[in-house]
């Protein structure tokens, strides 16, 4: 076992069905600024080599809890592609938990944010998290996959401006950055909504993969006309999106991808998207 490895096993549960036991480790990846980024690896029973996904967590509205992160699981994500032979990686980024550092994805205040340099340091994790895994002799090196929530989704469109070599798809659940903030007339909203719009664009204009948009109708920090100017200003400039919009799901949409209970409501977008992909 490689330094800096915990091993663990673990029997991962899929719409009430417990799978195979599933192999559990917590490794460090290096990234920039000499952190070592932790992650949860989950890996699936058999020895031949599986491909990859990488699951991408969010950012609290209150900048004070980032320290306070934990480990991300998402049990309900995890699960589900793990029992269809992916191994997940569930990396924590920088500025995050244990993770520690400076955190990479400020955007700046909330009247100018740069949203889109922003995602492009959260892309730039996701990517050595990705680099690091593939060098694993149990993971293929192509057909990968990389999801995320939130602003994890808005850093994976952000990845898809760079088109990864062997990433077959993509899947943004809620992306965007900049919401639940403070507003200058004492109210809760979006920061500057207009500049997610433009960098959306901008992160279109250079992306080739694949990639799946779900936002839900009570999103709390992306409402749906929001999340849909995006998504056309992204496949407008060339992008390759297909967009899947949902209904109302719990007292707040935006945890769609965080809750166990969510993946009735994913699974089907997302298992036609996945039967799309070469």
């Amino acid at each position: 076992m490689k330094p800096g490895i915990v091993a663990a096993l673990l029997t991962l549960v899929v719409a009430g069905q417990s799978s195979a036991q599933t192999r559990e480790q917590v490794v460090r990846i290096p990234v920039a600024g000499g952190v070592s980024m932790v992650a949860t690896v989950m890996r699936p029973p058999g020895e031949d080599k599986k491909p990859v996904v990488v699951i991408n967590h969010g950012s609290p509205a209150d900048g004070s809890q980032r320290a306070r992160m934990a480990l991300p699981r998402y049990n309900g994500l995890s699960s589900w592609f793990a029992s269809r032979g992916y191994v997940v990686v569930l990396p924590l980024r920088r500025g995050y938990g244990e993770t520690g550092g400076a955190w990479a994805e400020t955007y700046g205040t909330c009247q100018n944010p740069d949203y889109y340099t922003a995602g492009l340091h959260g892309a730039a994790d996701i990517q050595a998290a990705l680099d690091f895994i593939r060098r694993e002799p149990y993971v293929a090196a192509d057909r990968s996959l990389i999801v995320g929530e939130s602003a994890g989704g808005w850093a994976t469109l952000a990845l898809s401006s760079r088109n990864p070599a062997g990433v077959a798809g993509m899947i943004d659940f809620a992306g965007g950055r900049g919401g639940h903030q403070k507003l200058p007339d004492g109210g809760l909203g979006n920061c500057t909504p207009g500049a997610l719009v433009t960098a959306a664009g901008k992160y279109g204009a250079t992306a080739r993969v694949p990639t799946l948009w779900i936002y839900t109708a009570n999103d709390s920090f992306f409402e749906p006309s929001l999340a849909k100017r995006m998504f056309e200003a992204y496949n407008a400039a060339g992008g390759n999106g297909t967009y899947r919009p949902l209904g109302a799901f719990g007292n707040d949409g935006h945890a769609l991808a965080g809750t166990d209970s969510g993946v009735g409501t994913w699974q089907g977008p997302v298992s036609e998207f996945l039967a799309t992909l070469r």
